[in-house]
């Protein structure tokens, strides 16, 4: 593992970790859940490359862990720019170090949203969308809660503050511009999808390579309405859909879940085999394209 900074095409520098090995298979871009550190994927990341992956890019988002915002930067953070800026950048980075390898992905939660936002879909072989979802907080298995400590909690304090802190209960801290985008398209019952501020939606419909849209069963996040409403914005491209569900009543995955270490071997082979190999995982149900509806 090798720490990398770069930068975005707006000058924002940002931080991530290279990971490499001496395997000829596809090199891999992780993409990370909002409020979520780039250290969290380590584990799959490395366990990648055991399995061939040639390189392995994980990287913090503008205001997130390692990508903190630089003394003195003026213009407005957005947290479409998590998608906009930041992943093309990251893809473009990867690209370099790797000597043009083909490159697979995989994005949790807001970095599975973020392969519809960034218009550079098509240089991916494939890409596993992983507890992404359109985040209507009405279609969380906990709808009052989540409103409350977003709107109620989070979004007030982002004003005294400047930002979320830690504290919260969130996760990373946050710039308080992008969480209140954040909040806003959690009100909204077409998340960021119709969002004036948010243009780049359009580019979902210019997806059309391969997709897995892996779904966890108790998220209370990511629920079955929550992710089909998601994977459907994905309308022209090649979608299969699984779910994965813990093994028992005690046993929980949730939303972070699926990425700890002591997942390897339980729910980790489906997802590598996809993203290395192109091998589908049994059950993988294909979804509707536009053109078949």
């Amino acid at each position: 593992m090798q720490e990398i900074a770069f930068e975005a095409a707006d000058g924002f520098p940002l931080r991530g970790n290279l990971f490499s090995g001496p395997g000829k298979k596809p090199a891999v871009l992780i993409s990370s859940a909002a409020a979520v550190p780039d250290s969290f994927y380590r584990h799959f990341a490395n366990r990648l490359i055991e399995l061939g992956a040639s390189y392995v890019l994980t990287y913090d988002y503008r205001g997130v862990a390692k990508s903190a915002v630089p003394k003195g930067w003026k213009p407005r953070l957005h947290m479409k720019d998590w998608a906009v800026l930041d992943m093309p950048a990251a893809l473009d980075q990867l690209k370099k170090l790797s000597g043009g390898a083909p490159i697979a992905g995989i994005g949790h939660s807001f970095g599975g949203v973020a392969i519809g936002l960034c218009n550079r879909s098509a240089e991916f072989q494939r890409y596993t969308t992983l507890a992404s979802l359109s985040g209507y907080y009405r279609n969380t298995a906990e709808p009052f809660a989540v409103f409350a400590r977003m709107n109620l909690l989070g979004v007030p304090l982002t004003y005294p503050l400047g930002k979320l802190p830690k504290w919260s209960g969130i996760g990373e801290a946050l710039p308080g511009s992008i969480f209140r985008d954040w909040a806003r398209w959690c009100r909204n019952p077409n998340f960021l999808f119709e969002d004036p501020k948010v243009p780049e939606a359009r580019h979902f419909s210019a997806v059309k390579i391969p997709v897995l849209g892996v779904g966890i069963a108790d998220d209370p996040w990511g629920t079955p309405r929550a992710v089909g409403l998601f994977l459907e914005r994905l309308a022209n491209a090649d979608v299969r859909e699984i779910w994965l569900s813990p093994d028992n009543r005690t046993d929980q995955i949730g939303h972070l879940g699926f990425f700890r270490k002591t997942r390897a071997e339980t729910l980790w082979p489906d997802i590598t085999n996809w993203l290395l190999d192109g091998t589908l995982p049994d059950g993988a149900i294909r979804r509707p394209t536009a053109q078949a509806a």
